[in-house]
């Protein structure tokens, strides 16, 4: 196991190294022990609702765990109330972890919270379903469900 310092470390790392516009990124191993260690932080599904309901959620800490839609089902439309819904479940310094399904939204997200004032804004490094295999399915190669880590199905 990781300290938090370790773990908060090697996300700025990957900052530098990546030249991230955000304060790092997490593999979801880290985010599962960080949330662990860090009661303060919290997990934020930018997922849709939809997604939720057909796909399932982590599973962590009680007070940990907020949905915020990005954007909006159907027709991925961009929520417009994404800020201002992040505030109602984080304050500016709250290490705030964002996911996705795989990765792509849950930058952005990061990128627009570090816009408007977060400084503690992580992306979650391959989603809750990873990437597709060959065969065009999920949860196969990474993401927090193939990592093994706690979550509710559909």
């Amino acid at each position: 196991m990781s300290t938090l310092e370790q773990l908060y470390a090697q996300a700025d790392r990957r900052r530098t190294e990546n030249q991230l516009p955000y304060a790092g990124a997490v593999s979801p191993a880290e985010a599962f022990e960080l949330l662990q260690l860090d009661t303060s932080a919290r997990l934020v599904d930018v997922r849709t609702r939809a997604e939720l309901d057909w796909v399932g959620r982590p599973v962590i800490g009680d007070g940990q765990y907020a949905h915020v839609e990005w954007t909006r089902y159907p027709g991925g439309v961009p929520n417009p109330e994404f800020l201002e819904q992040l505030r109602l479940v984080a304050s500016p310094d709250t290490p705030v972890l964002l996911l996705c399904r795989s990765a792509a939204r849950s930058k952005l997200a990061a990128i627009a919270a570090t816009e408007a004032g977060f400084t503690r804004a992580f992306d979650l490094l391959e989603g809750f379903e990873g990437d597709k295999d060959g065969q065009g399915h999920r949860k196969t190669v990474a993401g927090w469900c193939f990592r093994g880590l706690p979550w509710i199905g559909a």
